[in-house]
């Protein structure tokens, strides 16, 4: 295993200086065969998830976890759509993102340049596997993919068919790198990888996460856990907001987008609350609620002090009656995860100052927290949502996996 790990982190760095240099039609037409090899090839991959999806259901894995793994022909024709939509988006490399001359006649330059060689570590989502390598080619950066046991031989197969696309457009295998063990000491020799790795992108829990931050020795860009807050103000449009909460914790509950929290203003919540939650609870929500939200709603139980904090990951909900918007403000702030937050509100000024003080990589004014992902805000896919405040924020895209460095153009100036 080591040796193994050791080898596909120098394959990628390696590799990592071809792309460097490769052109945008040549990275273009790499994802044209990464989509015809996996468009051709549907069976055998839904074969392997299959096997996946029996050693899932051997092990006891929850249903939430289990739709997390779960490929069916219309979710790998919406990765397939994702790839083209990366292919359609602008190469962000040798982009001037900045200039400035001199008084000394200097011409100075930012160029968007690739990160170099990324590592990703992820759990579940085996789409994670395809927008990941996709996202990481057209941005000019090799990849060192590593991801969950449970999604194993679906995985593998994916690899297989995005290598065999760098052999048909003659770029080199170790543009794409897979980690195929399943012991979890080569996540640990993954993150020793320093000599050849320049960041390390884990997607998964936060106990993962946790544990690449205090074990890495390269560079982590971290995907946070979503602990996402629905506000709602006292003048917010009751039926909207209830169409908001609903999709936001419904539509699909095991993602970290989904909202886990709902604050209601305390001057409507015995108007909205008993509606809003009677939906919820016919969609199988769990209500947890403080005692004036039990007082408010049949069948809630009392929330504890974690579970504000808490993200839930299913179809379970925490409710709290807020005396105003201040008040809202400082919970979400305190107890969230600063990845995506909402208000619903008919007050212009309130949805502002919202917008303002909530510390949040994404904060929405009257719409669902479902649309933090990069296919919904164009970026194609992303290959995570970052919650730190360091080079990349929210869902990152391709320009997100560059980084810039400074092109100066003399005409034999010396420094005096």
């Amino acid at each position: 295993m080591r040796g193994s790990v050791w080898r596909k982190a120098k394959s990628v760095k390696e590799a990592s200086a071809v792309l460097y240099n490769s052109s945008s039609k040549k990275k273009d037409a790499l994802l044209k065969a990464i989509v015809s090899q996996i468009l051709g090839h549907i069976p055998s991959i839904l074969e392997a998830n299959k096997k996946d999806l029996n050693a899932a259901a051997a092990a006891g894995l929850s249903e939430v976890l289990t739709d997390r793994l779960t490929l069916t022909e219309k979710r790998i024709e919406q990765m397939v759509g994702g790839v083209n939509d990366i292919i359609k988006l602008p190469d962000p490399v040798g982009k001037v993102v900045d200039k400035t001359k001199r008084p000394n006649g200097l011409l100075i330059e930012k160029m968007r340049v690739p990160l170099g060689a990324v590592g990703i570590i992820y759990e579940s989502r085996p789409n994670v596997t395809v927008d990941a390598a996709a996202l990481c080619l057209k941005s000019g950066n090799a990849v060192l993919l590593r991801g969950g046991s449970e999604a194993i031989n679906t995985n593998k197969r994916l690899v297989a068919l995005i290598r065999q696309a760098l052999n048909d457009v003659g770029l080199p295998p170790g543009c794409v790198e897979f980690i195929d063990s399943t012991d979890r000491g080569a996540v640990l020799e993954m993150l020793k990888q320093d000599a050849y790795l320049d960041v390390v992108i884990p997607r998964g829990s936060q106990q993962l996460i946790r544990f690449i931050q205090t074990n890495s020795t390269v560079p982590v860009i971290a995907h946070g856990e979503g602990n996402c807050h629905v506000y709602v103000d006292r003048s917010a449009d009751l039926s909207m907001a209830e169409e908001i909460i609903f999709n936001a914790k419904v539509q699909r509950p095991s993602v970290c987008n989904a909202a886990e929290k709902l604050l209601v203003h305390e001057s409507i919540a015995s108007e909205f609350l008993p509606r809003a939650c009677r939906r919820l609870k016919e969609a199988g929500v769990e209500i947890r609620g403080d005692k004036e939200t039990l007082a408010l709603v049949d069948g809630a139980v009392l929330a504890t002090d974690s579970d504000w904090s808490k993200e839930f990951l299913d179809l379970i909900i925490a409710v709290k009656v807020i005396k105003n918007l201040e008040d809202a403000i400082q919970h979400i702030n305190r107890y969230g995860s600063h990845h995506s937050d909402a208000i619903v509100t008919r007050n212009t000024k309130n949805g502002e100052r919202f917008l303002r003080e909530v510390d949040s990589a994404a904060v929405y004014v009257n719409a669902s927290t479902r649309f933090t992902d990069g296919f919904e805000f164009g970026l194609g896919a992303e290959i995570g949502i970052s919650t730190q405040k360091l080079h990349a924020r929210g869902p990152m895209g391709l320009e997100e996996l560059t980084s810039t460095k400074y092109v100066v153009h003399g005409k034999g100036q010396v420094r005096k």
